[in-house]
């Protein structure tokens, strides 16, 4: 199980697999679920290292299940609330759309809290987090951007040597190729993605290059 302090105040744990990675947010927000195969331990490393009671809200970056297949077990534990962006909302709690059936699992129904939208913000001790509408990947994948600290947490629109695949059900390139033009316009200086390790330079310069190669690609 992986954990380890990726800046102060912000832990990744997971990423284990097919899990996506989680973030602790100064052990407020968690940002995804991963699958809920290695609950048991990440509860058991969350209990050692916080104080659950503090850990308000379960953020999920889109709707796919290796990113939300953990939500029930969570939020019974917890007591926090789920949100995801209104475009995802749907397949986040029905399980359709949720790529289940790729992983060989059944979703489990679960009732979302809130329905995030672009613009919002999601705001910590140390962190404010703007809520970014980035599909491509799903119709309701988002990225979280701190612009004081330059820290975007990417979902899977974003890895660190490229992008999230757009050839599954609900993914669009052309949608894609528009989310990376928009997160072409921040500064982004640390990267933390949903899969894979974070990224602590170059980021602006690699998203550069991957929508030289989309245009090569697809003519856009």
């Amino acid at each position: 199980m992986i954990a380890m302090q990726v800046l102060k105040d912000i832990t990744l744990m997971g990423g284990v697999g097919y899990d996506s990675n989680i973030y602790i947010i100064d052990g407020e927000v968690i940002i995804d679920t991963g699958t809920g195969l290695f609950f048991p331990e990440i509860k058991e490393e969350i209990d050692n290292r916080f104080d659950k009671k503090k850990i308000r809200s379960i953020v999920n970056t889109h709707c796919h299940y290796d990113h939300t297949g953990g939500n029930k077990s969570f939020r019974d534990w917890l007591k926090a609330e789920l949100l995801v962006h209104e475009e995802d909302k749907k397949a986040a709690e029905s399980g359709e759309g949720t790529l289940s059936k790729f992983f060989e699992k059944t979703a489990k129904v679960v009732t979302m809290d809130k329905a995030l939208r672009a613009g919002q913000k999601i705001k910590t001790k140390n962190f404010s987090f703007d809520v970014l509408h980035t599909p491509g990947h799903s119709p309701g994948s988002i990225c979280l951007y701190d612009k004081k600290n330059k820290i975007l947490i990417s979902g899977d629109t974003l890895f660190e040597d490229g992008i999230g695949r757009t050839d599954l059900p609900g993914g669009n390139k052309k949608d894609m190729f528009s989310s990376l033009e928009k997160l072409s316009k921040l500064q982004i200086n640390v990267l933390l993605p949903g899969h894979g390790m974070p990224k602590m330079s170059g980021v602006n310069f690699l998203i550069k290059q991957l929508i030289a190669q989309q245009k090569q690609s697809e003519n856009f």
